[in-house]
């Protein structure tokens, strides 16, 4: 039995345990004036989060790996070509009990921001020079998250029952301090990771 678990366990891949919904982003970088920005977007009032700072980027079709998802959805929201957009390679992802979202760094060559023409989730497009991002550490705020019971929870089947040290949940959550946009939570966290690996490999 034993040799049998073994054999079944050394072709299983590891997923995260829980129900997680899969998110795929694009980090792109383009030339303004020979100097690198990462371009971001707003996204508009029609979908989620409305005005917030985001990196193209949205949910994993079935059939599609993350890399697929992350390109087409750059694709669709600026409207480009598949030739526009060169992979680089994958950074960090994040995982909750929620979410898991993987990212792509790329690079957009001969994409000029004035031109691209955003779909209806786009509000607008703005850049930060690679420069700026690799001379500032976000700020990072804490949020404590409360823990509540429902009327039916089964306090009766832990020790201690309604007086069990719930482990007290805090949340940091980076910020970029910009004059004229928002940049925080996940996209600030993965343009936090581009300015680490690149600080780290002495790429830039």
């Amino acid at each position: 039995m034993f040799e049998s678990i073994e054999h079944a366990l050394s072709s299983y891949v590891p997923q995260l345990i829980g129900q997680q919904r899969h998110f795929s982003v694009l980090i792109p970088i383009i030339l303004i004036d020979q100097e690198p920005h990462l371009l971001y977007e707003v996204r508009s009032q029609n979908i989620s989060q409305p005005g917030d700072t985001s990196f193209p980027g949205g949910a994993v079709e079935k059939g599609e790996t993350f890399r697929q998802a992350a390109v087409r959805e750059t694709m669709e929201e600026l409207n480009l070509s598949r030739q526009s957009i060169k992979v680089l390679g994958e950074l960090d992802y994040i995982a909750t009990e929620q979410v898991l979202i993987r990212s792509f760094v790329a690079y957009l060559p001969h994409v000029a921001i004035e031109d691209i023409d955003v779909n209806e989730e786009v509000d607008q497009l703005f850049t930060i020079p690679l420069r700026y991002i690799l001379q500032h550490e976000p700020v990072y705020h804490s949020l404590d998250l409360s823990i509540r019971h429902p009327q039916d929870f089964p306090f009766d089947q832990i020790p201690n029952g309604k007086q069990y040290p719930w482990r007290k949940a805090q949340h940091l959550i980076p910020f970029y301090e910009l004059k004229d946009h928002f940049l925080w939570g996940y996209t600030a966290s993965f343009t936090s990771q581009l300015s680490l690996f690149l600080k780290e490999n002495q790429l830039f």
